[in-house]
Parts: structure tokens; C-alpha cells; sequence
């Protein structure tokens, strides 16, 4: 995922005398590196790359390339060493990959937006999350699945209590509640709307919106850059929540208690309220956990600190809520005698209160998993991450060029025209797809993806930056260069996802 300098001297991606190991470190030998696992806590996964154009040389299948995502990948710190996955430098018998070329056109590729980490066009595809409702503030919010199991339960419960309160609808108290389902979750709407129309002020990308079990999500790509900023996008939602039972409150007071309008009012009231002393609670990930986390950054100036005691304050009360919501429901201080409450009863209670604790803690420990990642993120730089390359020609046979990688140190082959422009990236896993015999008739070419725009790294990228850019063009092996145009080194994917999977095992 590093090449000579302009001396044509092997340079090491820390620009360090590159020590070569004594044995061949092409990618010829062994199998092709594979991507560690991928945890299921990602920020934001990139597409997946589309399949490879250039066939496997004995199969004549199309050989699946792998995206970088995120969450996965190998130490930047650990990548130079000899042999690793982030080897870099480069030198060989032909002319060095770093040399400068002189070419105007490759020094205005190396200065493009996209090699300086801008997002190339087109985007990324939009991801999915269930059925696409809108897009207010162009943000689209969906609907996931578990929307309806939640919806038909409500239908269920308030139709039982309207038979209490409005025995005469009969039947029709279920299609009342349907609608108190929707008008609930219209109000759950507004709250995340809030969230993200704060995120959008403070220049923050939002992902989409998504109705499910239990409320819904504003998927907010990146954190906030100052706490009070932190404070504000927490506090929004449950204050766009009171606002909402107060509205309710006021449209109560023209209105007979008993019936339809006034019902479905108090209850649209009451659950608001509900929706935001609940998120109120200062816990991860609630957004009383976050404004939690926002003061303890204040005064601590650590945003990790503010992050982990967040995160055991939202456990504890997981297992709160755990122990004392059936509790509380048993000695009727949430309404209704001790009395009425049946075994079905406790049954129903204990469940739900499981679910909401097993949300909670579920949700402190995916929030520090992402502020341990974004912690390590500037420590995935493309410099240290790239691998040192040997330039070839599109006739050099396979064989004559990973001598020349083996001789060189490098575990990269870029293949270049008669001036030295880079045109395309020999595949590590074509490469290995060829059997030793048939390597000195197979020519490089053969074997290479085409270089696109997109997949022009800047060596100085690092972070979410050269995430962004490795997530808009998904591909297997990405071409490094420097600020100047002369080529620094391959990227390769599966390095990066080795060094993501290497940061988060770290402890912060």
C-alpha cells in the first residue's frame, strides 16, 4: 500500500536507508496477503470494488478485487520494517520508479485534487438501510425493517389501552393506534432532524437518518471539533423533543379528554416527554452521554476521557435499567397498582428491559471502539504504508521483472512507457495466479489494472483524508506519488486494512 528517489537510490517509506531482507520479497512468493477481519463497528465502509477486468492467465475467470475498509488493517507504525507489509523504498536495473520524468502531464496528475486526498467525482454509492422515505436537507432517511415489528407492537399496546379509555370504537381503536404509531415515529423523525440540521452548521457530513427498534440514528461521519460544539449536536435532539410535548401540550387544551384527538394528543405528549428525559440520561450512547462526554473534554482537554467516562457511566446504566425497570413497573411507581400486574406482565417488562440494556451497552462499547480508532486514525499514513516498486516496461516478461523486484527489495511492479509515465499496476494476485513455468512467456502487461485518476495517491496523505480517497475508487493497489509527480510506491489495500486491524488492538 515506495520507490526510488530521484538519485534512483532505494528510499524507504520513512525516508530511511532501506535495509533489504536477505531473502526475495516479491510478491511472487507464497500466497497473496489477505485482509484481517473486519469489525462490525465501521465509521463509514466503502463501496465494493467492482470485479478486476484482467482475467486469471490460467482460469480465464475475472479475478475479485478487495476495497479498503476502514476497520481493518496493519500497524502504519510497524509497516517499514523489512519484508512487512508496508516495506517501502525502491531501486532496480532500469531506471529508478522515483527518477523525475520531466513530463508535465505526470506532474499535473500528482498535483490534482485527487491526489491531495479531494474526493473525486462521481461519489460513492449512497449506502442502503431499508426503505428510502425522503431526503430532507438532502440527507436520506430510511426506514429499517424492524420499523414494523416495533410499529405493530405500539398498534397492539395502545389499541388494549384505548379499549379502556374509548370502549365505543371497537375495532377502529387499532387503526386510532396505528396512526399514534406513525405520529410517535414522525416525532422520533424531528429529534434526529435536529441533530442533523446542527451537523450540517457545523460542517459535519451525515450519512442518512434511519427509523428502527427503539427510535432511530443520525449516522454523523465525523465528531465535532470542539466540546461546546459537541454539546450543541447532543442537546438539540431531546430539546426539539420537549418543544414537540409542549406543542402537543398546547393542542391538548381546546380538545375533550375523552376522545379520539385528545387521546391521541396526551399520548404524543407523554411519549415525547419519555423520548427525551430518556435520551437525556448521561450515558453513551444517549445524548446525555454525550453531553457528558462533551463536559469531561472540556475540562480535561482529552476528548478520550470525555469518551471513556461516557462510556462506563452508559454500562452502568445499562444494568440499571436492566435491574430496576422491572422493579419499578412491580411496585407500580410507572402507574397502575402493584395489583393489576400479572405474570405476562413481568414476563413483558423483564424483556424490555433487557433489549433497552443490551442497546445501551451495547452502544458505550461501539463508542469507544470508534474514539480508540479515530485516537489511532492519524497514524495510517500513505507514506508508511507503501510498498517500494520497480518501473517496467509493458513487453518486460514476468519473470525478468520480479528478478528485478527480488534484486531491488521491492514488492511492487508499476509498468511505465518509454519515457518513464506510469500506466497501470501489476497485480499481486495475477501474479500469483501464474505458474513459475509460464512466467518468462507472460508479459506485464498482461497482468496490470489500468491507472484511473482515482487510483493516484498523494504520499502525504493520512487518516480519514487518504480513507476518503482509497473509499471513492475502491481497487486493489493504488499508485503513490509526491508533491513533485515522480512516483514514490504502490498502496496496497490489504496493507491497509492489516494496519486498522493493528490500531484498534492497541489500548489508547
Amino acid at each position: 500500500m515506495d520507490v526510488s528517489g530521484g538519485s534512483g537510490q532505494p528510499r524507504s517509506g520513512n525516508d530511511e536507508p532501506a535495509e533489504h531482507p536477505a531473502g526475495p520479497t516479491a510478491p511472487t512468493t507464497g500466497t497473496t496477503d489477505h485482509p484481517g477481519p473486519e469489525p462490525h463497528d465501521a465509521p463509514t465502509p466503502p463501496p465494493p470494488a467492482d470485479r478486476d477486468p484482467h482475467p486469471d492467465p490460467d482460469t480465464g475467470e475475472d479475478t475479485p478485487t478487495e476495497p479498503p475498509h476502514p476497520t481493518t488493517g496493519k500497524d502504519a507504525g510497524n509497516a517499514g520494517n523489512a519484508g512487512d507489509a508496508g516495506d517501502t523504498g525502491a531501486g532496480e536495473e532500469a531506471p529508478a520508479a522515483g527518477t523525475r520524468t520531466g513530463s508535465g502531464e505526470h506532474r499535473t496528475l500528482a498535483h490534482s485534487g485527487i491526489a491531495k486526498g479531494e474526493p473525486p467525482q462521481p461519489p460513492a454509492k449512497e449506502p442502503g438501510g431499508g426503505l428510502l422515505m425522503g431526503r430532507p436537507f438532502g440527507v436520506p432517511v430510511y426506514v429499517a425493517p424492524s420499523w414494523f415489528l416495533v410499529a405493530a407492537l405500539i398498534t397492539w399496546v395502545f389499541g388494549g389501552q384505548l379499549d379502556r379509555v374509548l370502549p365505543e370504537l371497537g375495532a377502529a381503536r387499532y387503526l386510532v393506534s396505528l396512526f399514534f404509531a406513525v405520529a410517535f415515529y414522525a416525532s422520533v423523525l424531528v429529534h434526529e432532524l435536529a441533530h442533523t440540521v446542527a451537523a450540517i452548521r457545523f460542517k459535519l457530513p451525515v450519512r442518512r437518518i434511519q427509523l428502527q427498534f427503539f427510535g432511530g440514528v443520525s449516522e454523523i461521519e465525523k465528531e465535532a471539533e470542539t466540546p461546546g460544539r459537541e454539546f450543541v449536536l447532543a442537546f438539540v435532539g431531546p430539546l426539539l423533543s420537549l418543544v414537540l410535548a409542549g406543542i402537543f401540550y398546547l393542542a391538548m387544551k381546546p380538545v375533550e379528554p375523552d376522545t379520539v384527538p385528545g387521546v391521541l394528543l396526551a399520548g404524543l405528549m407523554i411519549s415525547n416527554l419519555i423520548v427525551a428525559a430518556f435520551n437525556l440520561l448521561p450515558g453513551l450512547p444517549l445524548d446525555g452521554g454525550r453531553m457528558l462526554r462533551a463536559v469531561v473534554w472540556k475540562i480535561t482537554g482529552k476528548p478520550m476521557s470525555g469518551t471513556v467516562a461516557a462510556a462506563w457511566v452508559g454500562r452502568a446504566l445499562a444494568i440499571s435499567v436492566l435491574v430496576g425497570l422491572p422493579l419499578l413497573n412491580q411496585s407500580g411507581a410507572l402507574g397502575g397498582g402493584s395489583e393489576e400486574i400479572s405474570g405476562m406482565d413481568t414476563v413483558t417488562d423483564a424483556l424490555l428491559a433487557a433489549i433497552l440494556a443490551a442497546i445501551i451497552w451495547t452502544g458505550a462499547g461501539n463508542s469507544l471502539r470508534m474514539a480508540r480508532l479515530r485516537e489511532h486514525l492519524p497514524e495510517l499514513r500513505a507514506r508508511t504504508l507503501t510498498r517500494r516498486a520497480v518501473p517496467v516496461q509493458t513487453d518486460t516478461p514476468l519473470s525478468e521483472a520480479l528478478r528485478r523486484a527480488n534484486a531491488a527489495g521491492a514488492r511492487a511492479l508499476v509498468v511505465v512507457d518509454a519515457e518513464g509515465h506510469p500506466l497501470s499496476l501489476v497485480r499481486e494476485a495475477a501474479i500469483v495466479g501464474v505458474p513459475e513455468h509460464r512466467r518468462p512467456w507472460v508479459a506485464v502487461s498482461g497482468l496490470a489494472q489500468e491507472l484511473t485518476d482515482g487510483m493516484r495517491v498523494s504520499a502525504e496523505l493520512s487518516g480519514e483524508e487518504l480513507l476518503d480517497v482509497l473509499r471513492a475508487t475502491p481497487a486493489t493497489e493504488y499508485l503513490v506519488v509526491e508533491e513533485s509527480g515522480e512516483i514514490y510506491g504502490v498502496l496496497s489495500a490489504a496493507d491497509v486494512e492489516r494496519a486498522f486491524v493493528k490500531a484498534m488492538a492497541r489500548p489508547s
